[in-house]
Parts: C-alpha cells; structure tokens; sequence
C-alpha cells in the first residue's frame, strides 16, 4: 500500500516523520556486532626442557663424529623460541621463512657471524625422535655436522599440544 502525503491529516505526518527521524537516530546510535567475532589470540607456550634434550642428543651425534660440541647461544636461543612461537601461534607459516631477518637480528648482538643455519620441524615428538629425523634428511644432517660453534634452540607447542621446533646454527 502506498500512502501520499496528501492522503493524510497534519498531525499524522507530523508524527509519522518524527517516528522516521527517532527510527533511523535510534539505528545509527545502537552498537552494531562485530562483523566476525574476536577471537582471543593463541600465545604459544615454550618448552626449555626439550629443548637441552636436544642439544644434548646433537652435541652427543657430535661427540660420535669427531666434531666439536655447539655452544648454546642466548641470543640465539631467543631468536629460534621466537621463530617456534611464531610458528605454534601460526603467525608464520612452517618452515624458514624470516631467516634473513633472524641472522641478522643475530648478527647485530653476537660477533664474527659468517654463515647462518636452520633446521625446523614439527609433531609429538621427542627430543631423540627430532634429532633422528633431522639426521635422516641429507640437508638437515650438513647442519647439525656442519662447522658451527654456536646454537639456540626453541620449541612451542601450539593450541592443540603439537611441537614446533627450531634449532639455528652459526659460525
């Protein structure tokens, strides 16, 4: 039904107008949902005891091979916690992404660095289970026997208790 303005008295327009202008005042002034909901971001917890397991179980692969223990890093060790959490927390995907940016946040706190490395991994895993696999990947074994002297090593586990793993080499 379409309904002129002639059509009605005064007093009905009047109050049909005012009726319009509270409506859309009221409309503007009501908080509106949000148009996805918020969720509480996911801050991924560290694991500092794995993490000495596996330096331990390298430095032990080391010792078998002739080759000079790694020296834990703090330095470092903070920038593969970091690279873990980001990755528990899918603030970056798995994998090396942003090494660039780690080696020289390293560079830029602990002198002499000539070469950066990186072994990433993820899952249920043990500190002995990870090292096995790195070292049963050719490219991961060239690091782990590789001539490094300093390391850091970080683990998180994400929102549904999985593992990230990041263990950075220099020299």
């Amino acid at each position: 039904m379409n309904i002129m303005k002639k059509d009605l008295p005064g007093a009905a327009v009047l109050y049909l107008t005012g009726l319009v202008i509270m409506m859309a005042v009221l409309y503007s002034c009501s908080p509106k949902p949000p148009a996805k909901p918020v969720e509480k971001p996911y801050v991924a917890s560290a694991a500092p005891a794995i993490e000495q397991d596996i330096l331990f179980q390298i430095n032990r692969h080391r010792q078998a091979n002739h080759l000079p223990p790694l020296i834990e890093n703090s330095v470092i060790a903070q920038e593969a916690r970091k690279h873990s959490i980001d990755m528990a927390s899918h603030m970056v995907s798995f994998g090396h992404d942003g090494l660039n940016t780690r080696m020289k946040n390293i560079s830029g706190k602990v002198s002499g660095v000539s070469q950066v490395g990186e072994n990433v991994a993820w899952g249920n895993l043990n500190a002995q289970q990870v090292v096995s696999a790195w070292l049963n990947s050719p490219g991961h074994r060239r690091n782990i026997e590789g001539k490094y002297r300093l390391t850091g090593i970080g683990v998180a586990r994400d929102s549904k208790s999985r593992l990230y793993f990041t263990q950075i080499f220099v020299r």
